[in-house]
């Protein structure tokens, strides 16, 4: 992705500039239907235009741009599914929610493997369509929209993409500190990106053109890392049977990136401190010093006050290397973020595999967004990495998402899990045993709450929608 300068006035990183009104698309034969949808959505401040059928809506799309389709299921000539199919072949990235009787349920169910956005179900009520709408608009693809409202504003700087408050705080200091020598320490949890605001700050800067060296200094055996860090001279040690040349030499004029410097052993601390404070060091074996103008980014998930306090870190390194310091908040801070980044890695392991995985569904969305990253967004990168690879259709749906594997908020709050059963000698099927379980433990909710909905999807976590689609799913 490209650098992006700082604008005045607003933090820097490219904004999707766009009309303010998102355009709505109607398609439904039934024509009280339609000046209701209409006369509802236009209270609402959308522009809202109409067809009578499939045919009809896509000369309008082909004509207009619009944000969002929201088209009846049966209608003649054109059902609302064929309408589904043709969209998505010409504009992939256009949400479109499907509106339902309830006996033709499979149908959406169906329908949302072909891309649908939603669906919801006749009839309906008036704040459940206008939430199903608001999600979609607000959800839709952020890396390749085609107008938002500015609260939606998708902002860009080098391989980041972002819209909450604490990254756009990040986005705006990056190019006013990209071209000083000061040193920087990179804070935050695992997983969280330090890497990429270590690399933003480099290419935003004025060593772009020079080296960027990324040393683990958790990851090389304390014995190897002062030889990786300076380097030595021919005959220093057994083995040492020519120069080897140091990361410190090989960045220098660029950046080089200390990540989880926390793990530095004290021993090494000492040697990072000259370099830090006199801008030399001598390789090991060697006895002349070498100069080296590399800019310092280090990074760590450990609090080094602590570790200062603990007597693991020296207090003077600390300083020097503290000059300029950022925290990357943690996922679960920011999850306005959130669908921001499911589109954009969705985009990149769908190109890299060549499946033609557009979107994510708004139940699948919903379990993302009530889970709490631990691996922060490496964790998200992997498990759509891992939903692309399973999903067999256009649309990731919850069951792509491995869910079994995680514990949203809501579980997290109930205690111990329930022990798995024992294994039968002659196996299983697991897929069927799971959805024999699923399917069992609504049922008893339902039969708990006496048939209301609302109550059996507390009983289980669930939020009403996720509910619906498992009962969906199974018939019920």
């Amino acid at each position: 992705m490209e650098t992006i300068s700082a604008r005045s006035g607003e933090p820097p990183g490219q904004t999707d500039s766009i009309p303010k009104r998102p355009r709505i698309l109607i398609v439904d034969d039934d024509r009280s239907l339609r000046e209701f949808l209409e006369i509802l959505l236009a209270k609402d401040g959308y522009k809202v235009v109409s067809a009578t059928d499939g045919r009809h809506a896509l000369e309008i799309l082909a004509a207009e741009r619009i944000s969002l389709v929201l088209s009846d299921i049966r209608m003649p000539g054109m059902d609302g599914v064929t309408l589904l199919k043709e969209i998505k072949r010409e504009k992939p990235s256009l949400p479109v929610i499907l509106i339902t009787a309830f006996a033709s349920l499979d149908t959406a169910v169906a329908a949302m493997r072909e891309g649908a956005w939603d669906y919801i179900t006749k009839p309906f009520r008036i704040d459940e369509l206008r939430k199903v709408v608001q999600k979609a608009l607000d959800n839709r693809s952020p890396l390749s929209l085609d107008e938002c409202t500015e609260k939606e504003k998708v902002h860009r700087l080098d391989a980041m993409v972002a819209r909450s408050p604490a990254m756009l705080k990040i986005f705006h200091l990056i190019p006013r500190i990209a071209s000083s020598p000061s040193s920087v320490l990179i804070s935050g949890e695992s997983g969280t990106g330090k890497e990429l605001v270590a690399r933003a700050i480099h290419n935003s800067g004025c060593r772009r053109d020079r080296p960027f060296v990324v040393v683990n200094c958790g990851g090389i055996p304390d014995q190897l890392l002062e030889s990786e860090l300076f380097g030595y001279r021919k005959g220093a040690f057994t083995g040492a049977e020519r120069d080897k040349t140091g990361l410190f030499t090989k960045a220098n004029g660029g950046s080089i990136f200390l990540d989880e410097i926390g793990e530095l052993p004290l021993t090494l601390q000492v040697k990072l401190l000259r370099i830090v404070q006199q801008k030399t060091f001598t390789p090991l074996g060697g006895t002349q010093e070498i100069d080296v103008d590399a800019r310092i980014i280090a990074a760590t998930n450990r609090d080094l006050e602590e570790e200062v306090m603990a007597g693991r870190f020296r207090e003077d390194l600390f300083y020097r290397l503290n000059v300029i310091h950022i925290s990357v908040p943690a996922l679960r801070e920011r999850p306005e973020d959130i669908p921001l980044l499911v589109q954009y890695f969705l985009d990149r392991f769908a190109a890299k595999s060549g499946k033609e995985v557009q979107a994510i569904s708004s139940f699948a969305l919903e379990a993302l967004l009530s889970y709490t990253f631990p691996g922060n967004v490496r964790e998200l990168e992997n498990i759509i990495e891992r939903s692309v690879a399973l999903s067999s259709s256009s649309l990731i749906l919850p069951e792509s998402l491995s869910l079994a594997r995680f514990k949203t908020q809501a579980e997290s709050a109930k205690g111990p899990a329930i022990p798995a059963p024992d294994i039968p000698p002659e196996g299983l099927d697991l897929e069927t045993y799971l959805a024999d379980m699923e399917k069992d433990l609504l049922l008893k909710a339902l039969e708990r709450t006496g048939g209301s909905k609302n109550e059996a999807a507390a009983l289980l976590g669930l939020n009403f929608r996720s509910f619906r689609y498992r009962l969906a799913k199974h018939g019920l």
